[in-house]
């Protein structure tokens, strides 16, 4: 962690692959009399929640019963009666899912042993070189959030065997709807959130979403002020032809966030013990995010089964920032021993993403198949600067003890050793996927990707050049027992290019990540709750390790095999009574290959959502929102002999939301949200060396109002 090469900040796109893929809407052409399938039940807002289609894992127009893989969806209701305004608080609600939250404003995400890198909006999306994201990516523009887990070979090629994350847009609607929410909470948050849909006329509809939010924090000195914005057309250029346009624009600015967080232990390697509050970041640091994003669909039907569609996606992220970090270990008797450490990071990047595709039905030997065929290109360039105080001495100030600070220190004056990125990536793939239906109750899925793969540029004066090819298989099968039940199995695998050189001085082949699932779905009580269990194997082969004895000035590395991971996810969800409806979640995982990762990720995680609305009042509605993981662990110091001597450990917890809304008309509600109920104290993640802790309990009310 104190290494300043692994100090540098990645942003989303910090990355070292591109891939595009593309996003199928639900075919309007659907008959009434096909039976819709009701994935889950969450809150009062969206009673008989139902989707048809989650296009995260196929381009084929499957229901999430007919894919074999594990996919899950958090509807939009769940998000606003636990107040989920942030794509964290998203999957830490999702099954199988860790949130490695290591700052303020850096999280990575790991399912299944792995880091997660593939974040799609409506399809599209980068694969990243790290799970992390910068800022944080707000909640409000999105219908759903669509979770596939595992490796996603059709749909995106490149990444890790973890999952994907579809954050789905709201769409303009064929009638006239508003909505307004104010709330107010613990910390002087304040949050408004505005969304209007209207029809131009039958053949066209607009969207708007304003978001505006401001917070202090449990956290001495931090502070948030977001804002975000949201336009949406969507219309008919003719009988046949649609185009749609989204615009996105989301800004955080953070006073005083953390970079790096606190020290664990003590000299004599006992472990601190912080105030919830307690920070490291100096009252002048700062951390702004922006990110402005344009979606444009073309889609043309060309008969009553097939439709072709172009997408376009312009992307601009821009992050400025001053930040403080501090490292060491400090003595038990005197809180000294720790070092300031200043830092101002900038950073830019472009992308401009493209996906031409066609998809429909055949009839073959009497039965419907579906086929889907493609192509997509992406270019990403990037540019990046970190500059240091080597001069004044306010650059690495040593530390008082961190439990009286105030978070006043010297400013640095940062403009020495200007050290950087420009980097170049740019991708081709052709990707063709369909499904046989070999009989009425078995079907087989089977498609393939080609990935060229092309990067050029230097990052912190380390080539980035590379040129990789590869194809991605992808294949499975359903076997449908009868309406309500189905088990399946699939394969597929996904790739990360590496920069690595060998010891003949030849580039490594990429990364390549294996996974088989076999599970079993099944849509219970009339098709009121969806329940589905699997099984996992994912694995990396082909891991860059440095030779031993290798130069650290021209260090050699050979491929070997990564980590294996397998376990099983068990997952419910739906309503299970006339006024109860739930999804519960619990998924258990084991690691092979490094001691590490398994450490400090839980084995075991239960994740339970739920509401209930009080039959003897009207307009009362009761939930709670609780997660729960095993306990974790991180070796910070070992021997000669490599045995452990200090190890920070956190146990098994569980933390406990609460919600009450009441409809006081049928335009107007109040909402009352209570957080971490129990106050549990606890560490965010080990993920790194240092950490930090989550929030006490905490509050917030708001009034809601819609037309």
């Amino acid at each position: 962690m104190s290494s300043p090469q692994i100090l540098r900040l990645s942003k989303l796109s910090f990355a070292t692959s591109l891939i595009l893929s593309g996003y199928a809407f639900a075919d309007e052409s659907t008959t009434n009399d096909e039976p819709l399938e009701k994935i889950a039940v969450y809150g009062q807002h969206h009673k008989n929640y139902i989707t048809e289609e989650a296009q995260s894992a196929t381009k084929l127009g499957l229901t999430i019963k007919e894919t074999p893989q594990s996919i899950s969806v958090i509807s939009r209701a769940l998000m606003d009666d636990f107040s989920l305004d942030d794509i964290n608080s998203v999957l830490e609600s999702t099954p199988g899912v860790t949130v490695e939250q290591i700052e303020t404003d850096r999280t990575y995400f790991k399912a299944r042993g792995f880091e997660i890198t593939n974040f799609l909006v409506d399809g599209l999306g980068i694969p990243k070189s790290s799970g992390s994201i910068q800022g944080s990516l707000d909640t409000s523009i999105y219908d759903r959030v669509e979770i596939v887990r595992g490796a996603n070979g059709l749909m995106t090629g490149a990444g890790n065997p973890s999952a994907t994350v579809n954050m789905v847009l709201k769409k303009p609607t064929y009638t006239t709807q508003a909505n307004a929410s104010a709330s107010y909470g613990s910390w002087d948050k304040k949050r408004l959130d505005l969304d209007v849909s209207t029809p131009i006329n039958d053949e066209h509809a607009v969207r708007a979403v304003f978001t505006k939010q401001k917070a202090d924090s449990y956290l001495d000195r931090y502070e948030t002020d977001k804002t975000i914005i949201y336009l949406a057309y969507e219309g008919k250029l003719t009988d046949s032809t649609s185009l749609s346009v989204n615009y996105v624009n989301q800004q955080k600015d953070a006073k005083s966030p953390l970079w790096g967080a606190l020290p664990l232990f003590y000299t004599d390697g006992t472990a601190t013990d912080y105030d919830e509050s307690t920070s490291t970041a100096a009252d002048w640091s700062y951390w702004d995010n922006s990110a402005e994003q344009v979606y444009v669909t073309l889609e043309q039907n060309l008969s009553a089964t097939w439709v072709a569609r172009a997408r376009y996606a312009h992307i601009e992220n821009e992050q400025d920032s001053e930040l403080f970090y501090v490292f060491g270990t400090p003595d038990k008797d005197t809180e000294l021993g720790l070092t300031g450490y200043a830092s101002r990071y900038d950073y830019s990047d472009k992308h401009d993403l493209f996906d031409l595709y066609a998809t429909g039905k055949f009839d073959l030997f009497g039965q419907e198949h579906d086929l889907s065929f493609g192509v997509s290109q992406a270019k990403m360039d990037y540019t990046e600067q970190s500059l240091y105080d080597y001069t004044t001495g306010n650059g690495f100030p040593e530390m008082p003890s961190l439990k009286v600070w105030n978070g006043v220190i010297p400013e640095a004056t940062l403009a020495d050793a200007p050290n950087g990125s420009e980097v170049t990536h740019d991708q081709k793939s052709a990707y063709i996927s369909t499904r046989l239906k070999l009989s009425e109750p078995l079907s087989i899925l089977a498609g393939v990707r080609y990935t060229d793969w092309k990067t050029k540029g230097a990052a912190y004066g380390v080539a980035q050049t590379r040129n990789d090819s590869e194809v991605i298989p992808y294949i499975g099968t359903v076997y449908e027992f009868n309406e309500s039940l189905s088990a399946y199995a699939s394969y597929t695998e996904t790739f990360v290019p590496q920069t690595e050189l060998d010891i003949n001085a030849n580039q490594l082949a990429p990364v390549i990540g294996k996974s088989s699932e076999v599970g079993v779905k099944a849509q219970l009580l009339d098709d009121q709750i969806f329940v589905t269990f699997a099984y996992f194997d994912a694995k990396q082969e082909g891991l860059a390790i440095a030779l031993p004895n290798s130069l650290p000035s021209d260090t050699r590395y050979y491929a070997a095999d990564g980590i294996d991971s397998d376990g099983f996810e068990i997952e419910l969800s739906g309503r299970l009574t006339d006024d109860l409806s739930a999804s519960i979640s619990f998924s258990n995982l084991n690691i092979d290959g490094d001691d590490l990762v398994k450490d400090y990720t839980p084995e075991n995680q239960l994740k339970v959502a739920a509401t209930y609305q009080v039959p003897m009042i009207d307009g009362l509605t009761f939930g709670a929102n609780y997660r729960w993981q095993g306990s974790i662990s991180r070796v910070q110091v070992s021997d000669a002999n490599g045995l452990a001597t200090v190890t920070t450990n956190q146990d098994a917890y569980g933390l406990l939301d609460l919600m009450a809304n009441y409809k006081i008309t049928e335009n107007v509600g109040v909402t009352f949200n209570v957080n971490n109920t129990t106050s549990e104290k606890y560490l965010h993640s080990l993920f790194w060396a240092q950490g930090y802790y989550g929030a006490p309990r905490n509050y917030a009310l708001s009034v809601n109002w819609q037309l």
